[in-house]
């Protein structure tokens, strides 16, 4: 859960005395502190947190000081030791650390002291550290992709092997590929003595990453089921149209603790699902999708949205008024990742309310037109205003504005 006196996500520079940049690899760390004034100090010491904590408090005692280094394959366990120090650690992403384009020398040194200099600009955010629960679930969750790939890698090298020898495909329906009955087929192909060792030793070598991602996914299970509030937020990002256990799970690791997310327009940012922009003046020009974040989760939730079409009757007619905006060869894909940056706003607002999500009844949609484009309103400004209440005109509903709610009666509107 988010501490406020322990994690930070950015900083105010004129309330720390000292800041200090590092570039972490798996041996070593290259520290540069700096003040308000002047560098102080650069220097590399051994990948040790309390060799860290030692030399601030020897060189800097009794001033605030500040940490920062980029995220990468060293994790967080340094930002965790910090942390429970009493010290604010940022972990910054890579990408977001402003660097010249004319830039031609890199070492540690050089990195560690931007960061510092970057970091007392007060240009620098955080990324959000997983804890607790959440963190031991992104593991298992990582695992699983692991595992996915692996399988699909020794498939592949069987059908490579009876592609390369002009050996047929066994025939199959489209509800036993793969399958036990597949498996079997696969045994009793006539082929050389050196083939067919290679083909035993391949169909082992599935069977043994099938059974893999099975265990995996009972841990999945087990451990969503054991804590209560993963188990809640599984239940209710099911609840929303297109989204299955597989992609509920996998977005809580990604996301971590719902209480971090701030406004309803972060999350489509944050799996790249948000148009890139390039406006000037009166121009605007808006492009393909960002497509930051985790690629997997952002396939997953465009796959989702295709459920959605048809199992919501909203998402259904926002997808048909999308892909009348656009030539015939492209609708279709710009409709269905537009009803996948729409379920963010959706998977927000049950995360933060926690509570399931009611589809509208279909006969709330009104085939006036006018009535319709009335009835939409733009998007609101603020996490403030993420609640549309219903008014009652006679005939039809309408939504009439935007207010804070906090009880749960009423429709749950996206």
């Amino acid at each position: 859960m988010f501490d406020e006196s322990r994690d930070v996500w950015s900083i105010v520079p004129l309330e720390y005395d000292v800041f200090i940049g590092m570039d972490v690899d798996k041996r070593s760390i290259a520290l540069t502190s700096l003040e308000h004034a002047q560098q102080i100090d650069s220097i590399k010491m051994a990948n040790k947190a309390d060799m860290v904590i030692g030399y601030a408090k020897k060189k800097f005692p009794g001033k605030r000081i500040v940490f920062t280094y980029e995220a990468g394959p060293t994790g967080f366990g340094l930002y965790d030791k910090l942390t429970d120090a009493g010290y604010k650690c940022l972990v910054t992403n890579p990408a977001s650390v402003p660097t010249a384009s004319n830039s031609r020398v890199k070492t540690n040194r050089v990195d560690s002291v931007k960061l510092a200099k970057t970091l007392r600009g007060g240009e620098l955010k955080s990324v959000r550290v997983p804890t607790g629960r959440y963190r031991q679930l992104r593991h298992i969750v990582k695992l699983y992709y692991i595992t996915v790939k692996q399988r699909t890698a020794c498939k592949q090298r069987i059908k490579a092997l009876l592609l390369l020898e002009g050996i047929a495909y066994p025939n199959m329906t489209r509800y036993d590929h793969w399958s036990n009955n597949t498996i079997k087929r696969l045994e009793a192909l006539e082929c050389n003595e050196s083939v067919r060792f290679k083909l035993d030793m391949l169909i082992e070598d599935l069977q043994f990453h099938r059974g893999q991602l099975l265990k995996v996914n009972r841990k999945l299970r087990s451990f969503c089921k054991d804590d209560t509030e993963i188990a809640d937020s599984v239940k209710y990002l099911t609840s929303i149209p297109g989204i299955g256990k597989t992609i509920a799970v996998h977005l809580i690791a990604r996301i971590g603790d719902w209480r971090n997310l701030k406004n309803v327009r972060e999350l489509g940012g944050f799996i790249g699902l948000t148009p890139c922009e390039n406006s000037t003046g009166d121009k605007i020009d808006r492009g393909n999708i960002t497509r930051l974040g985790d690629k997997r989760l952002r396939n997953m939730l465009i796959e989702g949205a295709w459920t959605a079409v048809f199992r919501d009757p909203e998402m259904g007619e926002f997808y048909q008024r999308i892909c009348s905006r656009h030539p015939k060869d492209r609708a279709s894909r710009k409709a269905v990742v537009a009803v996948a940056r729409k379920m963010t706003t959706r998977i927000y607002r049950v995360l933060k309310d926690r509570r399931e999500f009611v589809i509208r009844d279909v006969n709330y949609k009104s085939g006036n037109i006018e009535f319709n484009k009335k009835r939409r309103l733009n998007a609101p400004e603020d996490d403030s205003t993420l609640r549309r209440t219903i008014k009652d005109t006679g005939d039809s509903p309408v939504t009439y504005g935007f207010v804070a709610e906090i009880e749960t009666s009423g429709r749950l509107l996206p």
